[in-house]
């Protein structure tokens, strides 16, 4: 029988179902305000509220992926302009050191100097611009400095390429602004030369009359470094190579010339350099009359400490201008190998290190002193109380020199190095050395390979050395541990 469900039912019914979808209305609605309890009268039709939240949940949910943590932040956003920006405005010191990094972690290396020099310090960027620009960087060679690195690096490579009439000299001068408080060394290895040009046809000229000699030679002078190294000051170190590195087959003498107008400017330069410490001129054809230009510039000169100009052209005559400045300066090291000094010029340098107490190491190897000079040199240091380093490999020595030797290393007791490596010192040479070394406690190192002595000679010679080597690191150990004692008891006695 069909029962027709009673109004009380049909309510309770609908009541049912409006609880049943309530829930799913109540989680989609918003929360309810004071306006629900007001009468029905004012409240808005479910259908429309209902209606008008899913068309705006619809806007939201078109990006699945949307999220307020992709919205960059103010500051990252100003810090990207000043970035893209530096060139024209570049803004850097006014921001807070954490900005500071991060625009100099963006920049990019190759920006102009005139932008960066004077105004980023920090080594981050300019080890950035190092390692972009060379493959190989040495920053323990610069001081551990990257900028100081970058600035010489960058200046040596341009004098290195440039060329005499044809280089505009602004191109380095107008460098010197931006660099000057920077650049303490500069080593260059290569000066050019200015480009000859082939003569002009003469009317009537034969190619096979005349000789290339009755030719007018063009003018060979090389970059002239006066301007640039008064504007530079606190440069310390100099060293040049006048030359020509991978000339190939276009190889010609002239390449190598390093001409006498080059030498008088170069020592006006070096004597105006009141800050020069280290000067180097190696492998430029130096004669003795350009060493006594050179060296005439240097006499007295106040921060001199180093001076090299090895494996040039330099006689008798030069190292007599090289003992004239040691009676003259306050220079440490001279450096004098592979040149062309015989035992005239090596008495004269005796004479003078008689008298010396500054030298500390002086290098004559490679030259033709002989015994002439050898002996000469080894009387000398039988009074000398500084000199420290003695080489005189290659240069003829035989025994009447080892004679002399084995008496100073008795009395001598500066010498910690010496090398007489490529001599005739024979066999009984190397006994008398032997025996001089035996009454010797500072000599440290001597070097006595391709010398003729007795292999006997040699192995006792170093077992003396070794042992002058232990007693030293002894005196250091102890000498440490004296002056941290008296540190702290100082210490001790200052908190007491």
């Amino acid at each position: 029988m069909l029962q027709v469900p009673s109004m009380q039912d049909s309510g309770s019914n609908r009541s049912s179902t409006s609880a049943q979808e309530r829930p799913s209305s109540a989680s989609q609605a918003p929360p309810p305000t004071s306006q629900a309890t007001k009468p029905s009268s004012m409240t808005l039709p479910a259908k429309s509220k209902t209606s008008s939240f899913r068309r705006m949940r619809r806007i939201i949910a078109e990006d699945p992926e949307w999220s307020l943590a992709i919205v960059p932040l103010l500051t990252e956003l100003c810090i990207q302009h000043i970035v893209q920006n530096f060139h024209n405005n570049p803004i850097l010191k006014q921001l807070l050191p954490e900005h500071q990094q991060k625009v100099l972690n963006h920049l990019a290396p190759d920006l102009p100097l005139t932008v960066t020099a004077n105004l980023i310090d920090h080594e981050s960027y300019w080890q950035r611009c190092c390692m972009q620009r060379w493959p190989v960087c040495h920053v323990a060679e610069h001081g551990g400095s990257w900028k100081r690195m970058f600035f010489e690096r960058h200046l040596e490579n341009l004098l290195r390429h440039f060329i005499p009439g044809t280089t505009d000299p602004a191109v380095i001068l107008d460098l010197l602004p931006l660099c000057r408080n920077y650049v303490r060394r500069i080593r260059v290895d290569q000066f050019l030369p200015p480009v000859r040009l082939p003569p002009p046809p003469h009317a009537g000229d034969h190619s096979d009359s005349g000789s290339e000699g009755e030719l007018e030679e063009p003018i060979m002078d090389h970059y002239q470094l006066g301007n640039l190294v008064a504007g530079l000051s606190h440069l310390e170190e100099l060293d040049l190579v006048y030359g020509v590195k991978d000339c190939g087959m276009n190889f010609e003498w002239n390449l190598f010339l390093f001409t006498y107008h080059d030498c008088h400017s170069l020592a006006a330069t070096i004597k105006a350099c009141h800050t020069l410490k280290v000067f180097r001129l190696t492998r430029s054809k130096v004669d003795d009359d350009k060493a006594r230009i050179l060296i005439r510039s240097l006499l007295d000169h106040p921060a001199l400490e180093e001076l090299d100009l090895s494996h040039n052209l330099i006689g008798d005559r030069g190292a007599r201008g090289a003992a004239k400045l040691l009676l003259h300066s306050r220079l440490r090291v001279l450096n004098l190998a592979n040149n062309q000094i015989r035992g005239p010029g090596a008495q004269s340098l005796a004479h003078a290190l008689a008298y010396n107490t500054n030298l500390i190491s002086l290098n004559l190897r490679l030259n033709c002193i002989e015994d002439e000079g050898g002996q000469a040199i080894a009387h000398a240091l039988q009074t000398n109380k500084c000199l420290t380093t003695l080489h005189l490999g290659g240069n003829e020595l035989s025994e009447p020199t080892a004679t002399i030797l084995s008496q100073v290393f008795t009395v001598n007791t500066t010498l910690t190095s010496i090398n007489l490596s490529c001599n005739h010192i024979g066999q009984d040479g190397g006994k008398q050395l032997l025996e001089g070394i035996l009454d010797n406690k500072t000599l440290l190192e001597f070097d006595l390979r391709l010398s003729d002595i007795a292999q006997e000679s040699e192995y006792l010679i170093g077992q003396a050395l070794c042992a002058n080597r232990e007693a030293a690191r002894q005196r250091t150990l102890n000498s440490n541990h004296l002056m941290s004692s008296i540190t702290a008891k100082n210490l001790y006695n200052s908190v007491g």
